[in-house]
């Protein structure tokens, strides 16, 4: 395969070798691959502004294929975003503007972190819903300023992942039509050729899920690519994969279509032997002055969004109330009066004091807030009905409509990977749902939530051995406490219907990081009825206190009622214990230290009970304590046997606490 090289592409290699050289170490070889298509797109096609990388309207390109950073961070450069030469020399170095893998919020112009494979895909996947589902919104006739396409570099790798297909099968379903992918088809993954491990027919598998499939691009040839890229921009009513054929390392003489140009620096001899191949004379991080004049995306930037202001200019004399509302969402600002009405939901439930399962008083605060909360859009991994997260104006999205609920169907870990790109489009605030034990599933995408510092609510239900005669299988020991050590995630326990709804707006308020609900399946009684909401909100609390405790209990969810039996029951015996509710620990240890001093005073025994993995809770009670919890899986049988059998009675929390004294 031949490519005329140009000096527009020839920028594009440069700067990656000669980047991933000086830091002797990243991925050449999709760089070199994928120049040509990368040129097309970036000049011809992608709108977007250099000089404001947050436009609304602008185009989203998803660089899914991580690991070929330096391409992204080379055409970031030369089109005019505020990377400079030197940030491009700082490749891979601590604090730098260019690290390994593209990170939003960290580098201008990017849409969203990539690195684990198939995730930016799916991330595109929400980031095109979400222009779906924003534009049937707000568009109005002759008034259409939601109008914008998600590009995606995908390669083998991706495909290979599972989340690619939970994600692409829903995009088809739902005929996102403004999501258009490229398939960087070089054949080659680090391990070496792929046939002998990726032998799909990825173009029938893409017809199969409802894409529009433009098969055999050349993928370096740029008219070729331009020929597709038409195409699939003139395709409204499904996705597109642009199957593009590329040799990996193209450009360089001796590396070029092997697995040696894939994830190392080619060294001085081939690099030289590269400029001379592309016809590149100039020295490393050296660009001609006419080639920046060339690449520059800065004027067409501007007109891009400056028709567009005029465009919402009109939009907002017609329907001022709209535009006030689409500005505000896509600030990420919450509603005016949310504070007032959501303190107002919240003292409606306090006074129902409603003994209910936590998933049920989870249903109840979706009700109460999603009217207040427009932007909220929710949906389950198929499970729907035992999540309860519909509510009586939950509207699925749909092939033909947009609405503020998805489907998922049984993909969590594609749920959750597409919820975080509708976070990161903006406008919208996402919750996904299934049962606790199945957030494995979707761990990573949990990570990355966690990792960009993005809002999605995660219901997770069926939180313990509670959920009784399903089993072990469905047990989820070890999630909490898991999920508890990602950073930058608040995993909240509630133990009652006000815990619940404290966690929720918790949740709605937090715009840095993701929350987690795990929810019981099981009616549990009311506790907080003397407690202050705000105090609730610290994440640990005194729930019920006694003169001069001996001892501390400290529990969450399904527990806390078990804690207050317990100290109960001891003060009968005469041994007096303060019951600490600790729904987030993380909430928690983000507290003062004169608030978590008095909540939990030194010197004094303390017991955490959890119908959980036993090991997390030794943080919090010392080696002088105790913990009553699991240390094995369960048991398929009824709920309250269960708990009978691992030791959640009065009478066994009873003599660990006596033990301790």
């Amino acid at each position: 395969m031949t490519v005329a090289f140009t000096p527009l592409t020839g920028a594009l290699r440069a700067l990656a070798i000669d980047a991933v050289q000086k830091a002797n170490s990243g991925h050449p070889g999709m760089p070199l691959g994928m120049a040509e298509i990368a040129e097309v797109l970036w000049r011809r096609h992608l709108r977007h502004n250099p000089a404001n990388p947050h436009w609304p309207d602008r185009d989203r390109f998803v660089l899914s294929n991580g690991h070929g950073s330096m391409l992204l961070y080379a055409l970031l450069h030369l089109t005019g975003y505020d990377v400079s030469i030197d940030d491009l020399k700082n490749f891979r170095q601590f604090g730098s503007k260019t690290p390994g893998h593209p990170e939003v919020d960290h580098t201008p112009g990017i849409e969203t972190t990539t690195g684990p494979l198939g995730q930016g895909i799916a991330n595109a996947v929400g980031l095109a819903i979400a222009e779906k589902v924003l534009a049937a919104e707000f568009n109005r006739p002759g008034h259409e300023i939601v109008d914008h396409s998600t590009y995606v570099f995908l390669g083998d790798g991706c495909l290979m992942e599972g989340v690619s297909h939970e994600a692409c099968s829903l995009a088809g379903t739902l005929g996102l039509g403004k999501l258009i992918v490229f398939y960087d088809d070089n054949g080659i993954s680090i391990d070496g050729h792929v046939e002998g491990w990726f032998t799909d027919d990825t173009p029938g598998r893409f017809a199969a899920y409802g894409w529009q499939v433009i098969p055999a691009v050349n993928g370096h040839d740029a008219e070729a690519i331009e020929r597709a890229l038409l195409a699939a921009r003139a395709e409204k009513n499904k996705p597109t994969l642009i199957c593009c054929k590329t040799v990996i390392g193209m450009g360089s003489p001796n590396k070029a279509g092997t697995h040696d140009v894939h994830g190392a620096p080619l060294g001085d001899a081939e690099i030289a032997a590269v400029r001379d191949a592309i016809g590149w004379p100039y020295a490393p991080f050296e660009i001609p002055d006419d080639v920046y004049a060339d690449w520059n995306g800065r004027p067409r930037g501007a007109v891009f969004e400056s028709n567009w202001n005029t465009r919402f200019a009109a939009y907002s004399a017609a329907f001022p109330e709209l535009a006030a509302e689409f500005t505000r969402r896509m600030a990420g600002q919450l509603p005016a009066h949310w504070s007032a009405d959501s303190a107002q939901a919240l003292a409606a439930v306090v006074a129902k004091a409603d003994n209910i399962a936590t998933r049920k008083a989870s249903q109840n605060a979706i009700a109460a807030l999603a009217p207040l909360l427009p932007e909220l859009i929710g949906g389950s991994a198929d499970l729907a009905g035992s999540n309860l997260t519909l509510w009586k104006q939950a509207k699925g999205v749909t092939h033909d409509a947009g609405g503020n609920y998805l489907y998922y169907g049984v993909r969590e870990f594609g749920m959750t990977a597409i919820a975080n790109g509708l976070a990161l489009h903006g406008g919208l605030i996402p919750f996904t749902a299934t049962f606790l034990v199945f957030s494995d599933y979707a761990r990573n995408a949990i990570r990355m939530a966690a990792l960009m510092k993005k809002r999605q609510i995660m219901v997770y239900t069926h939180d313990s051995i509670g959920l009784g005669e399903d089993g072990p299988t469905h047990q989820p020991v070890e999630h909490v406490a898991s999920m508890r050590l990602i950073p930058n995630v608040d995993v909240w326990r509630p133990a009652d219907a006000t815990e619940t709804m404290v966690a929720w707006i918790a949740g709605i308020e937090r715009a840095t990081g993701p929350s987690i609900l795990a929810l019981s399946r099981q009616n549990l009684p009311t506790v907080t009825t003397a407690v202050d909401t705000a105090t609730i909100a610290r994440g640990g609390y005194v729930l019920a206190d006694c003169e001069a405790p001996q001892a501390v209990l400290i529990a969450t969810g399904s527990e806390v009622k078990l804690a207050l039996d317990t100290q109960a029951a001891l003060a009968a015996e005469g041994v007096r214990v303060r019951v600490v509710s600790m729904p987030c620990t993380s909430v928690f240890d983000r507290q003062d230290a004169g608030w978590r001093a008095t909540v939990l005073p030194a010197g004094i025994p303390r017991l955490a009970i959890e119908a959980g993995i036993a090991d997390f809770w030794w943080k919090y009670v010392g080696l002088d304590g105790a913990v009553v919890g699991m240390t094995r899986f369960g048991e398929s049988a009824p709920a309250g046997r269960l708990f009978e059998f691992f030791g959640f009675t009065v009478a066994a929390v009873a003599e660990r606490v006596k033990s301790l004294l």
